[in-house]
């Protein structure tokens, strides 16, 4: 028998349509026991937002999130706005019983990102955030070699994660550019995603240093184009950062590479081999190890298509290749099997907050130009 979990998305734009798609999709192809239903698509424009739920399957529109959290048939709330608005909704959400799912990073400061896990422990609630990286099958499996011991003791985690899409300067003043309403630029937006995957395959980060930078400091008004405004976010971040286990790491993000559309990469070297993936190679992994025959080391390519690789199963026969679309397919798919079973799902909102930490001591470190070990 399967059950009907009613979902409410808060926010429309590049996340909302992510996620109305893994709604719609993961009941076809994984069939979970509960199904999610697409009741309300909430916004603040009510016109853009019906329109919005007409091309992206919703039942209803509403311009009230406060209204919405708050509705018994409400089952879990997805929350896809600017970071500004993260901690409020998600925290009213969880107090109204609701499970609750959010975009990364989980909040715009550490204290609020506190504040949402002790709201949703408080409740009771099941909670996970938005890393959908984690669920690439092609990083699930970099995670199981790693387990299994096949890189030996983990020594090096070198993360680049670059795009190019605000390199002109006439680009506008958005929301991602503002510190109010995002919390930090490239940090915050790319590097929060290489500090999950490095938390998830290498281990907690224990102290790190860095540096922020700002290029175009001045940007035309959206509404208004012959007006300026201050940037207030970093326009790139770098990082050095200690491992707990004792690894040793970098993570350098920037959205001022010109040619990087969505370069996401890691490398992971251990003492007996090294794996590397690369986002816009996505069923793809590149694996060395020492143990190989003399005549064949080097770099061998994994083409993670094969129905017994995580997640694979469920969608085409070998070499039909995924795409990013489907990591939040994933994501959404083990959310829905957590709620059914009522266990925790990981990242969810402790993850949320370990990572958070990590942004913000890469802040306070770029900030004091010192070593600043993360707060636990």
């Amino acid at each position: 028998m399967r059950s009907e979990v009613n979902v409410a998305l808060i926010g429309y734009s590049f996340m909302g349509r992510a996620h109305s798609n893994a709604y719609r999709q993961v009941g076809p192809f994984f069939q979970p026991r509960l199904m999610p239903r697409m009741k309300v698509l909430c916004g603040r424009d009510a016109k853009a937002v019906r329109r919005a739920a007409r091309v992206l399957g919703w039942e209803e529109t509403s311009t009230d999130w406060r209204a919405v959290v708050e509705r018994p048939d409400i089952d879990l709330v997805d929350v896809s706005t600017p970071g500004d608005s993260h901690a409020e909704i998600a925290i009213a959400a969880a107090r109204a019983g609701k499970a609750v799912f959010c975009e990364k990073p989980l909040a715009n400061t550490l204290p609020q990102a506190r504040a949402m896990l002790a709201a949703v422990r408080k409740a009771g609630v099941t909670h996970m955030i938005c890393h959908n990286y984690r669920r690439i099958p092609a990083v699930q499996v970099a995670a199981e070699l790693i387990a299994s011991g096949r890189l030996g003791k983990i020594r090096h985690y070198r993360a680049t994660y670059l795009q190019d899409w605000i390199v002109d300067p006439k680009f506008p003043l958005l929301w991602r550019l503002r510190k109010d309403q995002a919390g930090s630029g490239a940090l915050g937006d790319l590097a929060s995603h290489s500090v999950d995957l490095a938390r998830f395959l290498v281990g907690e980060i224990a102290e790190v240093s860095a540096a922020l930078q700002t290029f175009i400091k001045r940007r035309p008004l959206p509404d208004s184009p012959r007006r300026m405004g201050t940037v207030t976010v970093d326009d790139a971040a770098i990082a050095v950062v200690r491992f707990a286990n004792g690894a040793l790491g970098s993570i350098e993000a920037s959205r001022m590479a010109p040619g990087r559309r969505n370069y996401n990469r890691f490398e992971i070297n251990g003492s007996e081999g090294s794996l590397a993936f690369d986002l816009e190679r996505l069923n793809e992994l590149e694996v060395f190890f020492r143990s190989d025959a003399q005549a064949d080391q080097g770099f061998r390519r994994i083409l993670v298509t094969e129905a017994s690789h995580p997640y694979v199963k469920a969608w085409w026969p070998p070499g039909h290749i995924l795409g990013w679309e489907h990591t939040f397919t994933h994501t959404v798919y083990d959310l829905l099997q957590a709620m059914d079973r009522k266990k925790a799902v990981r990242p969810n909102f402790e993850d949320g907050v370990r990572n958070q930490a990590v942004l913000d001591a890469i802040e306070r470190a770029a900030a004091s130009r010192r070593w600043v070990k993360v707060a636990v």
